[in-house]
């Protein structure tokens, strides 16, 4: 008789939503990784909306995952290195509040390991970490088009620029598995 898997959820928003997903599909012991919005005061919100930087959200990937094959410390590793967390409210060329820095917490145990995360993780950076750990509110999956975007997209300028790079130097660094290669 199979066990009913232990599946846990976390919510952490670096940048654009396209280049978190990315990075988490690839940790074994993810079961999924959705794009969407958090954190702010309009229900339903739409990307336009948010773009607008007047729905106080965040773009943010809901990873779930199997606690047995991957560590919630372990998704916080990856996270400290899949962008810089001293920047506020941008990535790169992305820049407003839905861009920031931030993991939200389903538990008393993650704020914990958040917190002492965030305090380990400072030591790597030469400015002071500016990432928000606040409770989980309601998460609003993106539009279909913002799901799997660099499966769907990767040969794209932006995904090109940003999100390969970003794949290379943590698969180098060990943290996540290489990814599917793609026809050229």
């Amino acid at each position: 008789m199979n066990t009913p898997l232990s599946i846990e959820t976390a919510d952490f928003g670096g940048g654009c939503f396209w280049c978190i997903e990315a990075v988490f599909r690839r940790l074994p012991g993810v079961r999924s990784v959705v794009s969407g919005y958090t954190a702010g005061h309009t229900q339903n919100p739409t990307y336009h909306e948010i773009c607008s930087g007047t729905t106080g959200h965040a773009e943010v990937a809901r990873v779930t995952f199997d606690p047995s094959q991957v560590s919630y410390a372990q998704l916080l590793e990856v996270f400290w290195q899949a962008h810089d967390p001293t920047t506020l409210n941008r990535q790169g060329a992305d820049a407003g509040t839905q861009y920031r820095s931030i993991i939200l917490v389903h538990t008393p145990e993650q704020q914990l390991l958040a917190e002492q995360s965030k305090a380990r993780a400072a030591a790597s950076f030469p400015q002071p970490i500016v990432t928000e750990i606040v409770p989980a509110t309601t998460f609003y999956p993106a539009e279909e088009y913002h799901q799997e975007y660099y499966e769907a997209n990767a040969h794209a300028p932006y995904c090109q620029v940003m999100i390969t790079p970003k794949l290379r130097k943590l698969e180098k660094q060990h943290l996540i598995s290489p990814a599917p290669q793609t026809p050229e």
